[in-house]
């Protein structure tokens, strides 16, 4: 019989007989419980501080969105009437689509581009939960955008 397949020693009535461990075989479970225990923590802080992220970025977005929509309906009145086109009043749609930034609490840009399109920049930030208890806290930035372009449409027909 080979050694490999005789099995653990065995009393004199057949009973097996427990191995005791070595030393350098202690703590190797808790070494390996704490190595565990740790990828688990850094998957759940990536997960959570992740998501975070792009909440705020979608936030970004959809603030950039409004703030533009707002601006962007701060039209020239006279040459609407009149037929002449649709265009942006540049101050009032700025001054419009900045105070929905500060009323929002963000910070911002808005440009008005060719007198009928409002390009909107918002920055905002996130502070990670679980990545800042491991020394990473850094606020993240996110940034999101949008822009409006003012069109004429007619009801019921073709332009």
């Amino acid at each position: 019989m080979t050694p490999c397949l005789q099995g653990p020693p065995r009393t004199s009535r057949g009973a097996a007989i427990a191995r005791v461990p070595t030393r350098a075989e202690r703590g190797s479970v808790s070494l390996f419980l704490i190595v565990a225990v740790m990828a688990v923590f850094l998957a759940i802080a990536l997960v959570v501080d992740g998501g975070g992220k792009v909440r705020s970025l979608q936030r970004a977005n959809n603030l950039a969105a409004e703030a533009a929509r707002a601006g962007g309906q701060a039209i020239n009145p006279a040459q609407a009437i009149q037929g002449q086109g649709v265009s942006v009043n540049a101050s009032v749609a700025r001054a419009t689509a900045e105070h929905f930034l500060d009323q929002a609490g963000v910070e911002g840009s808005v440009t008005v581009v060719n007198g009928t399109r409002l390009h909107v920049q918002v920055t905002t930030s996130y502070q990670p939960v679980f990545l800042g208890l491991a020394g990473l806290g850094e606020p993240l930035t996110t940034t999101g955008t949008a822009e409006v372009e003012l069109v004429r449409g007619i009801e019921g027909g073709t332009p």
